[in-house]
């Protein structure tokens, strides 16, 4: 299937496979995609609005730039996903199974994401400021140049994260779990002369 500047309002795709679909600036208007399947799908530049993604599952599938709004991803599934530059507003985002891929630049604004796995995402640039991490698992993960700006990490495991250009002094950090890298760096922010070579 494939669509470029359609509007699909109040549909029914519930358990649809739509394989390797391909949607161009389309806009998508409280339609059920609950337990959809997609597989080397694309959305590109489409707008999800008041949408139920529940249950569905998505492996190597790329939503490029898209806006979702008051959507649902209860209990969805995203294998090897590339979700660069889009956006989630007032979005139901947990629990939610995340396996590897690429958020780049995603905005996830005021999100919850609690104690979700999120073990070796690419969360470059992405802006999660305001968002609730507490307890989740972020190990591996890519996060250079990140906002967390005022982020509960309360409890969430960053061993092993890259963290450059990242202002943990702004996020909330209650036992955070930190690897030495991450340790110094929080430190340093603090403004302390770190010498590891002691």
């Amino acid at each position: 299937m494939r669509a470029e500047g359609r509007e699909f309002r109040s549909e029914d795709w519930y358990a649809d496979e739509l394989g390797a679909a391909r949607f161009t600036d389309c806009t998508f208007t409280d339609v059920d995609l609950s337990e959809v399947t997609t597989s080397g799908a694309t959305f590109e530049g489409c707008t999800f609005a008041g949408c139920r993604l529940n249950s569905s599952v998505h492996r190597a599938t790329a939503f490029i730039a898209c806006e979702f709004v008051r959507s649902n991803f209860f209990d969805a599934t995203l294998e090897g996903c590339k979700l660069s530059g889009s956006v989630f507003a007032e979005c139901t985002l947990r629990p939610i199974t995340v396996t590897g891929g690429q958020w780049s630049g995603v905005v996830v604004r005021g999100g919850n994401l609690s104690k979700t796995d999120l073990t070796g995402l690419d969360l470059r640039e992405a802006d999660l400021s305001l968002s609730d991490l507490s307890g989740s698992v972020l190990r591996d993960c890519r996060l250079d140049g990140a906002n967390l700006r005022d982020t509960n990490l309360g409890g969430t495991d960053l061993r092993g994260a890259s963290l450059d250009r990242v202002d943990l002094a702004a996020a909330r950090l209650r036992r955070t779990r930190l690897d030495l890298q991450g340790a110094v760096m929080l430190a340093e922010l603090h403004g302390a002369d770190v010498d590891v070579s002691v």
